[in-house]
């Protein structure tokens, strides 16, 4: 096991490890314990009452957070003709079609942090589902990443768009801001994500869906909320 940091250590001290916070008061103790030289993102750790072994259990989606991510993002657009010029016009930083897909085969090039392809593409972009699917990039239906609408696509992701989903262990991952946002912001963002995710519930899962919920800096320890209010 990794040995923490002395700053980690005593960010942990401040922590009742008895107590399941409000929503509100969580997020305002991990952000008081932000201590980097640089601003931090805040994380959300959601455990789901789902097998994602299943293919009727999966939880996967995409919602445009109210106050964005902090973050700049990288849009690669694949697209034909007209499509190339319209996802430029609309900010993408990149637009083509198999140029794009030789140079990350080739060269091993991403630099990009979402991918949007329109559904005449995917030909192209379904050969590089080894590559961009273990890096979370590939472009899907369900998240809005696959859509003639490339103009509408981009704008929703430079807006702060972000894409979630379960992992093997039933847990779902999702940034939520910088601690710069401050309370009003994050807490607006963070419940932008609870909803989404409660909406997209499988009716496959039974019992407790919301198992646990909890918040972290990236270099703070986890805070956790208490589930029984992680919509209020």
């Amino acid at each position: 096991m990794a040995k923490r940091s002395k700053t980690y250590q005593e960010q942990v001290k401040q922590i009742d490890k008895t107590k399941a916070y409000d929503p509100a008061e969580a997020i305002q103790l991990a952000t008081s314990m932000a201590k980097a030289k640089f601003d931090e993102t805040l994380e959300l750790s959601i455990k789901l009452g789902v097998d994602p072994r299943h293919a009727n259990q999966q939880v996967r989606g995409a919602v445009v957070l109210p106050h964005g991510t902090g973050k700049t993002v990288r849009v690669l657009v694949f697209a034909k003709d007209k499509k190339i010029d319209e996802a430029l016009e609309a900010g993408a930083d990149y637009a083509g079609g198999e140029e794009y897909a030789t140079k990350i085969q080739k060269e091993n090039w991403f630099d990009f942090d979402v991918a949007v392809a329109t559904p005449d593409m995917m030909g192209v972009v379904g050969r590089l589902g080894r590559v961009l699917g273990p890096k979370g990039l590939m472009p899907n239906p369900k998240s809005g990443t696959v859509t003639f609408d490339v103009a509408e696509a981009i704008k929703d992701i430079k807006a702060g768009k972000i894409e979630y989903r379960v992992d093997k262990t039933s847990i779902v991952h999702a940034p939520f801001g910088k601690v710069s946002f401050g309370q009003e912001k994050l807490l607006d963002n963070y419940h932008a994500i609870i909803d989404a995710i409660v909406k997209a519930k499988p009716v496959a899962a039974k019992g407790q869906y919301l198992r646990s919920v909890a918040v972290s800096t990236t270099m703070g320890p986890g805070v956790k909320i208490n589930v029984q209010k992680a919509q209020d």
